[in-house]
Parts: C-alpha cells; sequence; structure tokens
C-alpha cells in the first residue's frame, strides 16, 4: 500500500467504533449554566488531539449542548455528538485499515480535481453512526464546510452526518470536491478553520474552542516534503489569520501542545492524544465553573 494513502488515510480517521451513553456526565445546561457550544477546529493529524480533550471532558463530568466542528474537527465531533465516548474513538483510530476511509480516484474521471473521492469516508461514518442522520444525535452537531465555486460558509445541521463530514474534510487538490445534486463543497476550514462564528450565531453563550493548528515556524519537519505535505502546509498558512482570529472569539480556547508536531505526522498520534488530554485537563475546571456560576 502507498505511503500516499497512508498518510491519507491516518489524515482522515480520528472516529469511533460504537455507540454508547455518558452514564455519570452531566449536560452543560441547566436553568443556571449558560448554554456550551464546543467548537472543534481543523488540523489534519494534529485532530487525534480532539479527542484526548474529549477524554478530559468525560473524565471531569462535562457535556456540551452542542458541537461545532471544521475538517478534522467535524469528523471527531461527528462521533462524539452521536454517543461515542472517547475510548472508542481513540481504539478505533489506532486499527481502522486504509482502504476503510480512502477510494483513490487516479486514471479515473475527474481525477484531475483531486486525488481522492471522499465515497468511502462518508460510507465509514455512516456505517460506524448506524446511519443516523444528524438531527437524531444526542448533542446537536454542526459540519462547517465551504460552498465551491462560491466560497460561502455552509452549515450542516441535518442529513447525512457521513456527507457532512466529507464536506467538511474536502481538502482542496487531495479530495474531489464533494457533490450533492447541483451543490458542490470544500473543506471547512478554507473560511472557517475554527467556527467560533457558527456557534455564537446560534446563540450559545460559552463557546469553549479547541485549536489544533498552526505550526512552530522553526519545526525542521516542516520543510520540505511531498505533494501532500505542501499542499496541507498551504492550506494551514492560508488559514492561520482566520484561525487565530476566530480562536480570539472564544470564551474559552484550548490549545494542546501539538505545534512542534507536523500535521502530516501521523505516527505521533499517540502524542497527540496524550497533549489533548494534557490541555484539557488544564482547562476542564475553568469550564466547570464557567458553568457553575454563568458568565
Amino acid at each position: 500500500m502507498s505511503t500516499r494513502r497512508q498518510w491519507l488515510s491516518q489524515a482522515l480517521v480520528l472516529g469511533g467504533a460504537s455507540t454508547v451513553g455518558w452514564p455519570g456526565v452531566l449536560r452543560a445546561q441547566s436553568e443556571a449554566a449558560p448554554r456550551m457550544a464546543l467548537v472543534l477546529g481543523g488540523g489534519s493529524a494534529r485532530g487525534f488531539a480532539h479527542i484526548g480533550v474529549i477524554k478530559a471532558l468525560e473524565a471531569h463530568g462535562i457535556r456540551p449542548d452542542a458541537i461545532f466542528g471544521a475538517s478534522a474537527g467535524a469528523l471527531v465531533g461527528a462521533f462524539w455528538a452521536a454517543g461515542v465516548t472517547a475510548a472508542a474513538m481513540e481504539s478505533l483510530a489506532y486499527r481502522v485499515r486504509d482502504d476503510e476511509v480512502i477510494d483513490l480516484v487516479a486514471g479515473q474521471a475527474g481525477a484531475r480535481r483531486g486525488i481522492v473521492s471522499g465515497h468511502a469516508l462518508q460510507a465509514f461514518v455512516n456505517q460506524q453512526l448506524e446511519r443516523r442522520p444528524i438531527e437524531s444525535f444526542p448533542i446537536p452537531f454542526r459540519a462547517v464546510a465551504t460552498r465551491y465555486p462560491q466560497g460561502a460558509l455552509h452549515v450542516f445541521k441535518q442529513g447525512d452526518a457521513g456527507f457532512a463530514v466529507r464536506a467538511s474534510c474536502s481538502l482542496p487538490g487531495v479530495f474531489l470536491p464533494a457533490a450533492r445534486g447541483d451543490e458542490e463543497f470544500l473543506d471547512g476550514g478554507l473560511i472557517s478553520p475554527i467556527p467560533v462564528q457558527s456557534a455564537r450565531a446560534e446563540g450559545y453563550e460559552l463557546v469553549v474552542a479547541v485549536d489544533v493548528g498552526g505550526a512552530d515556524p522553526g519545526n525542521l519537519q516542516e520543510r520540505g516534503g511531498g505533494l501532500f505535505q505542501v499542499l496541507l502546509r498551504s492550506f494551514e498558512i492560508m488559514g492561520d489569520a482566520l484561525r487565530r482570529q476566530e480562536g480570539a472569539r472564544a470564551d474559552i480556547l484550548v490549545r494542546p501542545d501539538v505545534s512542534r508536531i507536523s500535521s502530516t505526522d501521523f505516527a505521533a498520534r499517540r502524542v497527540l492524544v496524550e497533549a489533548g488530554f494534557q490541555a484539557g485537563q488544564r482547562l476542564a475546571p475553568v469550564i466547570r465553573q464557567k458553568l457553575q456560576r454563568g458568565r
């Protein structure tokens, strides 16, 4: 199996294998508490850190009232919103097969627009989540994508969860645009890498955002590389200002210590999960305090 296929599959598969409830975990919303939205940003391989943050939130009994996600954040967010625990997500992330999520289109019609169709990812998500539509999830879920070619933000709130995740993850040059009827969608991170504004627009008073993007300019691992690394790093560079701007609008910004890990370093996924867990552990008491006292 090609190295490119391995890179792509590991970048995408951050989901879980089974749906479960949250025994002992309380919803954020109560009469005294503000409604809390958890916003998970894009970041390719660094998206593994989202699993660690969720593990910490679960450990502290924190369950949001809604989950918003872009790209890798949409993938992880869909699974947690559907009822999959962090432990289940982590387990599957380490053992899923490449061919479950990657379908290369080289030599096929439309291949000039990308190298992955995205149908396998869509089918994988729907299979793992028992083909349930977004509106049936225990926690309201939103996935952001970019309408192509208009460049407008689109927020998926209902319908096919697999398609919403596929659309949000459709990195230009890697994925074919996700097509639905006469509509096409690209990665949500193009215009909203950390969709805080989408959460604000729906009236959530407490917005907790997780930023796993960006990179240390001195990280030598970011230099050179093949087509996939160059595309992904270029995408990060273009979205850096937007990412900082959106993150600044959150009430609480969780930033796992992942900047020295390349967004294509999938061998570091255990380190990434642990980094997310440590960051979540540090800020979970602050989140609980905000929920108990209000804003």
